[in-house]
C-alpha cells in the first residue's frame, strides 16, 4: 500500500485557498492513503471561541467535508484530515477520514493542548480502528502522541496504520512516535504543517519534519523543517500484523493486565 503524507502551511482563516492548495497536491499525488495537518483549512491560532465558531464546519455537510469526499471519490485514495468541527454547540479539533467508496470516520481530539482548551471542547468519541479497503487504520491528533494509551488502544483494536494529523510546537514528538510504533508494531503518519502564526503578541513556530515511522521505528520518510512536502512509501502492511518480537515474545500477549489497573486511576 502507498501511505503518506502533505506538509503544507495554511493561511489563516483562508479555508478556500488552503483546501484548494491541498486539493491540488493529492490530485497530483499517486497514493493510497495520504495524511494531512490537523486543521489545514483554517489555521490554528484562533483568537477565540467566536472566531473558532465562525470557521468551523459541521460534517458531513460542511463544504470542505464535501470537497475532500469528492476529492476522495474521484483519486480514489483515502484522505484523513484535520478540520474545526461544528457539532450543535460544541467545536472539535476534529480527524476525518474519507475514503473512495464514500465511507466517513470523525475522531476528536481527547488531549487538549495549552490554549486550545480556551476555545474548543474535549473530543467525546471512543477510539476506534476503522477497516478502509485493505487497511485497517486508527486516528489521533497532535497532543495526544504524548499519552502512550491512546496508540496502544488503537492498536489492540487493529489499526496498522495510525494517522495523526498535527500542527506541532513542541520539538520531541518525532522522536516520541518512533516509540509509539515500535511498542505497539505499527505503521504511524504524522503530518504537521510548517511556518508561524501570530496574534495580539503571540506568535507560534511550526516544527514541520512530518515523517512516517515503520513497525520496527525506522523512518521511512521526513520532511525538512520548513517548505511544502509530499511524501510517499510503498508498505506491507502485513508487518503490522505480528506483535512478535523475539521467538518467546509477543508485545500484546505477553503483557501482565492485572498489574495496569493504577493506570486508570483518577
Amino acid at each position: 500500500m502507498k501511505i503518506g503524507f502533505i506538509q503544507t502551511n495554511p493561511e489563516f482563516g483562508q479555508v478556500e485557498h488552503n483546501v484548494s492548495r491541498a486539493v491540488d497536491i493529492v490530485e497530483s499525488t499517486d497514493a493510497d492513503l495520504i495524511v494531512l495537518p490537523e486543521l489545514f483549512s483554517t489555521g490554528y491560532l484562533f483568537p477565540d471561541r467566536r472566531i473558532l465558531s465562525e470557521l468551523a464546519e459541521s460534517v458531513p455537510a460542511g463544504p470542505t467535508f464535501r470537497r475532500m469526499s469528492d476529492l476522495a471519490k474521484s483519486t480514489k485514495t483515502i484522505i484523513v484530515f484535520g478540520i474545526a468541527e461544528k457539532a450543535g454547540d460544541k467545536l472539535y479539533d476534529s480527524s476525518v477520514c474519507v475514503a473512495p467508496e464514500g465511507c466517513c470516520h470523525i475522531y476528536r481530539k481527547l488531549h487538549l493542548f495549552a490554549g486550545e482548551k480556551s476555545y474548543f471542547d474535549p473530543g467525546d468519541l471512543p477510539l476506534r480502528a476503522y477497516e478502509v479497503n485493505d487497511c485497517t487504520l486508527g486516528m489521533m491528533v497532535c497532543f495526544d502522541w504524548i499519552f502512550p494509551e491512546v496508540c496502544r488502544v488503537l492498536a489492540l483494536k487493529g489499526a496498522h496504520v495510525i494517522c495523526h494529523p498535527v500542527n506541532l510546537v513542541l520539538h520531541y514528538c518525532q522522536d516520541v512516535m518512533r516509540t509509539r510504533s515500535i511498542e505497539n508494531q505499527v505503521f504511524t503518519i504524522t503530518a504537521n504543517r510548517f511556518g508561524t502564526e501570530s496574534h495580539s503578541g503571540k506568535v507560534l513556530k511550526f516544527t514541520g519534519r512530518s515523517q512516517i515511522t515503520a513497525p520496527n521505528g525506522e523512518v521511512l520518510a521526513k520532511a525538512d523543517e520548513s517548505g511544502e512536502s509530499i511524501q510517499i512509501v510503498d508498505v506491507d502492511l502485513h508487518l503490522a500484523e505480528s506483535k512478535q518480537v523475539t521467538e518467546q515474545n509477543d508485545i500484546f500477549a505477553d503483557r501482565r493486565t492485572r498489574f495496569y489497573k493504577d493506570i486508570l486511576s483518577s
